[in-house]
């Protein structure tokens, strides 16, 4: 009896059982209950570390667990093998991408042999391999034949070295996580799969779910992020030396859309991304480097947490009710995706806004009190008023309820055809 686990010894000969008995090869069989289990294809880097291990352990624990119960397992394994990542690293190592890649691979499937996962290596695949890709190629013409493929531009973060777009996961401190260099946003055509054309019935199918943990479908919920609101159209004022501003262009308005169209009577400006349109018809030294100059993270969780930084534009919009003339200014802390790129800015009840315009020293209007008396009067601009009250200050919506003065506005806006109801979502094509 050895008193002592020789894994070198055992662990080889029970793999060797595994392979010679083909133990792990699954075929049809009617008798059985099928159970399918997949983790995600590694990328073949070179070697696999103590991540992959973890990963890869807790999906052959559940295999093997469903086959010991006596369900027909299929456990398949390959290859997230291509891209430019694979490009460049074979680039680097001055050696072609192919033989780098499928030398790594049969490194790697050596390690995951020996480690003892119950593969069915009989259905191997690598997505570097022209029997595979071309159903991804076939799928995506398939796609692109029934519009639901299109293509735009964007803005993305973009690594000069690796020529190559990043995830925001893959920029650390402003720089590309492979090859150290400074991102730049950089807008480029790309191809879109139009997702948010199924939205709603994302949303709708998580009430199918009936044995998903309620924290993740309200994870999803917030990530589909169902909003109903209002669309905004604000005129472009032309008077005097804000029209000079602009380079020859023919755009004469800007379109916000708020969940809070109640505040509009607060809305002292307007804040446009430093990606919207206007901004490259906007023919001002300052503004050009203002732009130049900001954060070159597209995170919404970096944006988030910036210091708040904006310019004024030189350009006014028209209050689409008091046809007041309010300033347009470029914000840092504006979404390029979410509407058009544009928020009208409520300072007394929107911290954000609360908050650029304490710095830039806008005009802040409380239109929603509490009751309290300081805020009847507009006393109190410490800070931004989030929570139900009642309408001030706001002409024929003063005394009403929150609710009561969305619709109004709403109402009024249609009538006048500055505004319409609009349903929107967080939820992006995915690009």
């Amino acid at each position: 009896m050895q008193y002592e686990y020789n894994a070198k010894n055992i662990e080889k000969e029970a793999q060797d059982y595994w392979a010679k008995n083909s133990s792990f090869v699954v075929t049809e069989d009617p008798n059985k209950e099928k159970y399918y289990c997949l983790s995600m294809l590694p990328y073949p880097s070179g070697r696999l570390h103590m991540g992959h291990v973890r990963n890869y352990s807790i999906g052959d624990v559940i295999s093997r667990y469903q086959k010991m119960l006596g369900k027909n397992v299929m456990q398949p394994i390959g290859w997230d093998a291509f891209g430019l990542p694979a490009e460049n690293a074979a680039i680097k190592n001055k050696v072609p991408p192919a033989g780098w890649t499928y030398e790594n691979i049969g490194h790697m499937k050596e390690q995951l042999i020996e480690l003892g996962f119950g593969y069915d290596w009989s259905r191997e695949l690598a997505t570097c391999h022209p029997e595979y890709y071309k159903w991804e190629q076939w799928f995506f013409i398939k796609l692109f034949k029934k519009g639901l493929v299109y293509k735009k531009k964007a803005i993305v973060n973009w690594d000069p070295v690796d020529q190559t777009v990043l995830a925001n996961e893959q920029v650390v401190d402003g720089k590309g996580w492979r090859s150290g260099a400074p991102v730049e946003r950089k807008e480029i055509p790309q191809y879109f799969m139009r997702i948010t054309k199924y939205a709603e019935d994302l949303l709708d199918g998580l009430n199918e779910l009936d044995d998903w943990p309620e924290q993740v479908k309200t994870m999803q919920k917030n990530w589909i992020g169902k909003s109903e609101g209002c669309e905004i159209k604000f005129e472009l004022s032309q008077k005097g030396s804000d029209a000079r501003s602009l380079s020859s262009s023919n755009i004469n308005h800007i379109k916000v859309y708020t969940t809070r169209p109640d505040t509009l009577m607060g809305s002292t400006f307007l804040a446009i991304a430093p990606e919207h349109v206007l901004c490259k018809t906007i023919n001002n030294v300052s503004v050009k480097s203002f732009i130049k100059s900001l954060s070159k993270s597209v995170s919404e969780a970096d944006i988030a947490t910036a210091e708040k930084k904006g310019i004024f534009t030189g350009l006014y919009a028209y209050h689409p009710i008091s046809k007041k003339r309010i300033p347009v200014w470029i914000a840092n802390y504006v979404l390029a995706g979410y509407g058009e790129g544009a928020i009208m800015a409520v300072p007394a009840n929107d911290e954000r806004d609360h908050e650029f315009a304490k710095k830039y020293e806008i005009e802040i209007i409380p239109v929603v009190s509490s009751g309290e008396t300081e805020k009847e009067k507009g006393e109190n601009l410490d800070g931004a008023y989030t929570g139900e009250g009642r309408l001030i200050n706001s002409s024929f919506l003063n005394g009403m309820n929150i609710d009561q003065a969305k619709n109004k506005v709403i109402e009024k806006l249609i009538e006048n055809n500055n505004g319409n109801r609009e349903t929107n979502f967080r939820l992006r094509d995915w690009g």
